[in-house]
């Protein structure tokens, strides 16, 4: 399960590109906070606290638990905005949660055993066409990431939603026996075998 993440944060007062601007010169980077049936709010956080969070690689599977005028609020992080050149965050988006609201959130597939998988020894590749599942789930329950397992496949073997053991509570958010992943020839044995066949 995904660690919670703190951030501490501070009302903004004013809205609107110049007071957005004047923030981030400061080292602020500005934000908004909505859902859960309240109006939203808009506050702004230290940008290298945003940024060592987000250097955690699952920011966006993640309850970050964000400390506003001495109260805390559990969070969702929905996007955040980026400078095109330097990369900078330049706005982000939270969404209030309550303890017994479900969530959809995107989780990183993580592949396993290659080394067990008859297929990938022979050359073949790995063809992944899933790189993140959507999965709904209680926001304590957000797996850091899906473990699929690769043991035993072959060449033109697909690998399903159905063959993945979830953990309890999370179901994925497609309501159909989808492809994760497939296992490929490679393009030399490709063109040897269409030869062999001429």
């Amino acid at each position: 399960m995904s660690e919670t993440l703190t951030l501490s944060a501070e009302t903004r007062d004013r809205a609107g590109k110049g007071a957005s601007r004047a923030l981030r010169r400061e080292g602020r980077t500005p934000a908004v906070i909505y859902g859960g049936n309240e109006a939203p709010v808009a506050i702004h956080l230290e940008e290298k606290a945003l940024n060592k969070a987000l250097g955690t690689g699952h920011f966006f599977n993640s309850v970050v638990e964000l400390t506003v005028d001495g109260q805390t609020l559990r969070t969702l992080p929905k996007d955040v905005a980026f400078h095109p050149v330097s990369d900078r965050p330049l706005h982000a988006d939270f969404f209030r949660i309550s303890k017994d609201s479900v969530v959809h959130v995107d989780v990183p597939v993580v592949f396993i055993n290659e080394a067990k998988s008859p297929g990938l020894k022979k050359g073949g590749i790995l063809n992944v066409v899933r790189h993140e599942l959507e999965m709904i789930c209680s926001p304590d329950a957000i797996p850091d990431d899906i473990i699929v397992d690769v043991s035993g496949y072959e060449v033109g073997d697909s690998i399903h939603i159905s063959a993945v053991t979830l953990p309890a509570g999370v179901k994925p958010a497609i309501d159909r026996d989808f492809t994760i992943a497939t296992i490929v020839a490679p393009s030399a044995l490709k063109s040897g075998e269409s030869e062999a066949e001429a």
